[in-house]
């Protein structure tokens, strides 16, 4: 097919909320979710080619069917009847690979816009979402960004008002952790509708008046904190060097600090790195993107 290169842009995501409601019958959780879009992107490049390939430039992650990008190729291409789908694409990582950040998520959903419009297909945008349900539960929120509600297993998506800019500063520690090792920890210890998870409440999330984090709860937090008891220690460390709030993301391994301002970030940054010598900090703020199109 004929088109010049496309890039896309592909954020990462924390989690505001994520409360974890039962185990579901076709083996997944149910859960309520706040998600954000941050200030911290993968980029995507699609060029003609005869044949589907990927190239990353980060080493270990899998460039075959493993890979988000090649399996939201391939669905696309079902979809729109291309029998021998041909696309040469490049990802060039900035978001840590396992550190439950949405990374390889943001990168299908990039994928699928960013081949949508390299191979002139005219799908709605109800039909994109549709197949980035079937790629994984965040992929979907990433046609969507900004600040949204997840439910169901995270793929229903329901935006909220922007949270606005909020200062935060990430770290990475020097293991990655399984997601699925996670909630096979968490078992039983299940979050139920009768305990007060209150969507409507939910939905209300105003982030940035009073700056009142006392609504962010992660039930997973718990369970990866006593398997990986240094991510507890980074969260106290945030918490000590000024940070308003912190707590897990996702499923982990990232845990995250929010800030009133970014002099104080970049205040309790240098003091984090002196002392958290093999994490990874990335100094970030929430954004109201989604994956997008570059012009």
């Amino acid at each position: 097919m004929n088109y010049r290169g496309i890039t896309v842009r592909c954020p990462g995501k924390i989690n505001w909320v994520l409360r974890v409601l039962g185990k579901r019958a076709d083996g997944y959780h149910e859960v309520a979710t706040v998600l954000q879009t941050i200030d911290l992107w993968d980029t995507l490049t699609i060029e003609p080619a005869q044949t589907l390939t990927l190239s990353c430039d980060t080493p270990g992650i899998p460039t075959d069917d493993n890979n988000l990008v090649i399996r939201a190729a391939r669905i696309l291409a079902a979809r729109a009847g291309i029998g021998a789908p041909g696309a040469a694409c490049r990802l060039a990582k900035a978001i840590p690979a396992g550190g439950g950040l949405g990374g390889g998520s943001s990168d299908a959903a990039g994928a699928l816009l960013g081949l949508a419009r390299a191979w002139s297909l005219d799908l709605h945008r109800e039909e994109l979402a549709a197949m980035a349900a079937e790629l994984g539960s965040d992929v979907p929120f990433f046609l969507t960004g900004g600040t949204a509600l997840g439910t169901g297993r995270g793929e229903r998506i329901e935006p909220l008002r922007f949270a606005g800019e909020v200062p935060l500063l990430l770290g990475f520690p020097p293991v990655s952790i399984s997601t699925a090792e996670v909630y096979a920890r968490l078992g039983s210890n299940l979050t139920l509708p009768a305990n007060g998870v209150n969507l409507s409440a939910l939905r209300a999330l105003k982030l940035p008046g009073n700056k009142d984090f006392g609504f962010a709860i992660n039930d997973l937090e718990a369970v990866a904190f006593a398997g990986w008891p240094e991510l507890r220690l980074f969260r106290d460390s945030l918490l000590e060097y000024g940070a308003i709030g912190a707590m897990l993301s996702g499923s982990g391994s990232t845990v995250f600090g929010t800030f009133d301002n970014e002099d104080g970030m970049n205040r309790a940054g240098e003091k984090l790195s002196g002392l958290y010598r093999d994490w990874e900090l990335l100094r970030t703020r929430t954004v109201a993107e989604a994956a997008c199109l570059c012009a």
